[in-house]
């Protein structure tokens, strides 16, 4: 049976900054997750279907039904685990595609995280788990549409387990724990209601969009969409070294991204950016260092610029620039902006002065080049 054809992620007209929350989350799934707000028809679940698909494919322990790292063995689940103590070194490997789980509003707890089977355990002394959707999702990409209707509890659950990067499931005594390490990606359209503040701060990054404007790039949409009608392979076909290209920048920013440095003075400007714009607790400098990190290696940096900074700024504070009691937070919007403006200009100046010195240097060089003894 054919596979269906995704529409290529790199075929997307605007929303540079959702692309950007997805792709640096893709990078580094410890940054906590995205949050996409915005109006019907915005291109925010074909987005999410479309990282997925063009995320290069992974190592997994072969029978696993977790998707285990075989690189990883402090991740494993409890069963690979037993498996390796029992004799199997290595475990087996096989390849699979990175998995799309999509997550439906009537979710329940046990639906989520499994369940096990405690009669059994009882009965016949035998540990019996049945893997829930973090199993499924665990080392892809979990997408919940209309998260702000699901239930606040499972929700609770599944950004626990998105931060933690484990699922531990305990009953009557008996525990079982598998790897639930995964790229989460929440849309809502906010006319139906908002998360509650404490829910919306436990999402890394949030991004508002909107239905785009520009005339010409109207257009490009309504003709990308039909020619994607009309000939899906052929469609994705004209994006696939986009597609390829795209995929390799980040699998190498994955295994670039633990390397990447930053300075005490990084630090300080992460954290003068936070507490002047009054955020609560301290989630919000985690998340901005590990985003500016992650931007730095999809760059194909080993450090972070104050760029990288603002960049990840951009993602992680809007939704936690706090709002006056009788205004919205457009000021406090502002204000960030220019914080963020700022600290974009930090890193031209210290480019162009990087730049200029390096021409004096040149200069010098061939100046001294230029210089010969005097013939006799």
């Amino acid at each position: 049976m054919n596979q269906k054809v995704i529409f290529p992620f790199t075929a997307i007209v605007g929303q540079e900054r959702m692309m950007r929350g997805l792709i640096l989350n893709a990078v580094d799934p410890r940054i906590g997750g995205v949050l996409i707000r915005g109006e019907r028809g915005t291109a925010k679940s074909t987005a999410a279907r479309a990282l997925a698909a063009l995320l290069p494919p992974m190592a997994v322990v072969k029978d696993c039904r977790f998707g285990c790292d075989p690189l990883k063995p402090t991740t494993w689940c409890t069963e690979c685990q037993e498996r390796f103590v029992q004799g199997e070194d290595p475990l087996p490997v096989e390849t699979k595609a990175t998995p799309f789980v999509n997550l439906p509003v009537s979710a329940t707890e046990d639906r989520v995280v499994g369940t096990l089977d405690i009669e059994r355990a009882i009965q016949k002394g035998e540990r019996h788990f049945e893997p829930g959707v973090l199993a499924s999702a665990n080392r892809g990409l979990l997408y919940i549409d209309e998260v702000n209707l699901l239930d606040d509890h499972v929700v609770d659950i599944l950004l626990d387990s998105a931060a933690m990067g484990v699922n531990v499931v305990e009953r009557e005594g008996i525990s079982f724990s598998h790897p639930a390490r995964f790229i989460l990606v929440g849309t809502m359209n906010p006319e139906e209601g908002d998360l509650r503040p404490q829910l919306l701060d436990r999402f890394a990054f949030s991004v508002e969009i909107r239905g785009i404007l520009d005339k010409a790039q109207r257009v490009e949409i309504m003709r990308r969409n039909i020619a994607f009608e009309t000939d899906p392979e052929r469609f994705r076909e004209q994006f696939m070294p986009q597609e390829l290209e795209l995929s390799g920048k980040i699998e190498h920013a994955r295994h670039l991204v633990e390397n990447v440095s930053y300075t005490q003075r990084d630090l300080l400007v992460i954290a003068d950016l936070t507490s002047s714009m009054e955020v609560d607790g301290h989630r919000s400098d985690l998340v901005i260092l590990k985003g500016a990190r992650a931007q730095a290696a999809f760059d194909g940096r080993d450090h972070i610029t104050s760029t990288d900074i603002a960049l990840a700024a951009e993602l992680a504070l809007p939704h936690r620039v706090k709002a006056g009691p009788f205004r919205k937070s457009e000021s406090g919007m502002e204000t960030l902006n220019s914080k963020i403006a700022d600290l974009k200009m930090q890193t031209t100046l210290v480019e162009t002065q990087d730049e200029r010195t390096q021409e004096d240097e040149q200069d010098s060089d061939e100046s001294k080049k230029k210089v010969t003894p005097r013939e006799m």
